[in-house]
């Protein structure tokens, strides 16, 4: 291992373990040396002492690996049963408060970075950077159409291609990191359906055409299979949820899964929830899709689809700011082996979300975001509830 270059604080950081899974590896390190100056890594071996100059954490049987990245949650929601409803009676200073208190609960769960895909009036931006929070990506309110999903966040816009593009330039003046479009309707908004499209292929495409000409990548939301081949037909870098809704049903075209698959359009899987708590049931219609829901999810691994864990957190009871914890199960039951469970956990989306330069690995100079539990994650899953500590850019954050 090369000695490490001391800086102005003097003195390193050294976090030992009995095992480690790096982010991006099928197996995991046994007895690792982790060195951090500051709030990055500088050194990653095993089976070797620490140097003089670190104080060492020794954590035991614990296993170490990334902090979770989470590429889609929802920090103005509040998990509960009405969250639409308690984001509407909170004045802004309230919900900024409620998003920072939904922020912190995701640290604690080792939930170290996010990307929120719909805030309200733009509230998100003010809190990337903030100690004591995950890395923030924000899209702000998402662009929808008059009336459309979730049109009460701010983002309506023109459906018309000189509509849209003005609403993209606004969330590029006010300085998001990525564009999020609706382009179907949403459970969450009365009046829209998950059936059917808000946006014409032509419209979606100046959106996108107007985000890339700034430099931003665009993600969509898309049940609908008319919206979802409106999407990837316009050239969209990932769309969220992908689960082919139709009126009655589901429907995916074989066309259409292959296309996602071959153009690599990101697909945000909507994975991690909760038992329900007792009185509280899944929607009848989510019920009688979720079985070819499944199925599709599948289908989409199997032809090769690029896609990674965004766990929708916030919109219910079921889904707390922490929940992507629970998404390498149902990952699995899509066909994923456990390593690439995790890694759509963490170096998947980090990358997808325009931070794999720096999130989602134990490397050297990638930020010190570090999660470790109790067990092996690649062997029983569960372990990633057994939380022993977090790290957040060097940081150990509190219990």
């Amino acid at each position: 291992m090369a000695t490490p270059i001391l800086t102005e604080r003097g003195r390193l950081t050294a976090l030992r373990a009995a095992a480690l899974f790096d982010g991006t590896s099928s197996a995991l390190v046994r007895d690792p040396l982790i060195l951090i100056d500051g709030g990055t890594i500088i050194a990653v071996d095993s089976g070797v002492p620490a140097p003089a100059n670190a104080d060492v954490t020794d954590l035991g049987g614990a296993t170490l690996l990334p902090g979770l990245v989470d590429a889609h949650v929802h920090l103005a929601f509040d998990a509960s049963p009405d969250p639409v409803g308690r984001l509407a009676a909170r004045s802004d200073d309230e919900t900024i408060q409620a998003m920072i208190r939904a922020g912190q609960a995701a640290l604690r769960g080792g939930v170290t970075t996010v990307r929120d895909l719909g805030d309200r009036g733009y509230l998100s931006l003010a809190l990337r950077g903030q100690p004591g929070l995950p890395t923030i990506v924000a899209a702000g309110p998402p662009i929808t159409t008059p009336g459309g999903h979730c049109h009460y966040l701010g983002g309506a816009a023109e459906p018309t291609e000189k509509g849209v593009r003005a609403a993209v330039r606004e969330h590029v003046e006010r300085g998001v990191d990525v564009i999020k479009i609706m382009a179907s309707g949403g459970t969450l908004t009365p009046g829209t359906h998950q059936h059917l499209a808000q946006f014409t292929p032509g419209v979606l495409g100046a959106a996108i055409d107007e985000a890339h000409r700034h430099g931003l990548k665009v993600t969509a939301h898309a049940h609908a299979v008319e919206a979802i081949a409106n999407a990837v037909a316009a050239g969209v870098d990932g769309m969220e949820h992908v689960s082919f809704w139709t009126e009655e049903s589901v429907d995916a075209p074989a066309e259409l899964i292959q296309l996602i698959a071959d153009r690599r359009t990101v697909v945000g899987l909507t994975v991690g929830m909760l038992p329900p708590p007792p009185g509280l049931a899944p929607p009848r219609e989510l019920l009688v899709r979720l079985p070819g829901i499944k199925a599709n999810m599948r289908r989409l691994y199997e032809a090769g689809a690029l896609m990674v864990a965004g766990s929708d957190a916030g919109i219910a009871p079921v889904k707390p700011p922490d929940v992507v914890r629970y998404a390498p199960p149902m990952l699995g039951d899509a066909g994923f082996s456990p390593a690439e469970a995790l890694r759509a956990v963490t170096s998947g989306p980090a990358q997808v979300i325009g931070l794999g330069h720096r999130k989602g690995r134990i490397a050297p100079g990638f930020d010190a975001d570090i999660l470790a539990v109790d067990g092996n994650p690649l062997a029983d899953p569960a372990a990633l509830h057994r939380i022993r500590a977090v790290y957040s850019r060097g940081t150990a954050v509190d219990g």
